[in-house]
């Protein structure tokens, strides 16, 4: 009867209390296996801008982001897009700028010639400049060279403050450099360099 009548033990509830932590650490891990990824293009918010659309019962109010994305090396490319939301409108622009990148020649961290381009009432000229020299840019050209190999540049903004405008031409701008190996002089010292190879 005395065996009986001994209260049982009672072992502590620690499985609920335990979850939580592990639950919340593998979030974390998660998250900062994530954050370790590195990221293969590095994405610069230009501008956001709220527009509206009138319709019949009002206004209809969306976000307009213009995002530019580079890898720092050679690749760079300009995207607009609009959303109900900031954050949808960073994503969708994000996505228009991957889909539409270009390559930039660059010789020795700088531009190979000059190049002026006019983009609706936006004009940009960039020029190759010497080392040491830095970015000298303003603005939205300065975001957009900043994200590729570009290290030393000289850049002129004329006509329309317009940000789209002057991104657009920016990239046009770039497209139309021409590598130092395609230039018309550049084949008789191609085919110098092989006579010598040959030759050895």
């Amino acid at each position: 009867m005395a065996d009986a009548q001994a209260p049982a033990t009672t072992t502590p509830r620690s499985d609920n209390r335990g979850r939580g932590p592990q639950r919340g650490g593998r979030r974390d891990d998660r998250r900062n296996a994530a954050d370790a990824a590195p990221k293969e293009f590095e994405e610069v918010v230009i501008n956001i801008d709220r527009v509206a659309r009138v319709v019949k019962g009002g206004r209809r109010f969306r976000f307009k982001a213009l995002v530019v994305v580079g890898n720092r090396k050679d690749k760079v490319g300009v995207g607009v897009s609009k959303g109900q939301d900031v954050q949808t409108a960073i994503a969708k622009a994000t996505d228009v700028a991957k889909k539409n990148l270009i390559t930039v020649p660059i010789a020795n961290e700088t531009i190979p010639h000059d190049a002026e381009v006019k983009v609706s009432g936006a004009q940009v000229l960039i020029k190759p400049a010497a080392p040491g020299t830095g970015i000298i840019a303003g603005g939205v050209v300065r975001q957009v060279i900043g994200v590729t190999g570009v290290r030393n540049l000289l850049s002129k903004s004329l006509g329309s403050t317009n940000k789209v405008n002057i991104a657009y031409a920016t990239i046009d701008a770039l497209k139309t450099l021409v590598p130092r190996d395609q230039w018309l002089n550049a084949p008789k010292k191609a085919a110098k360099k092989a006579d010598k190879e040959e030759t050895k």
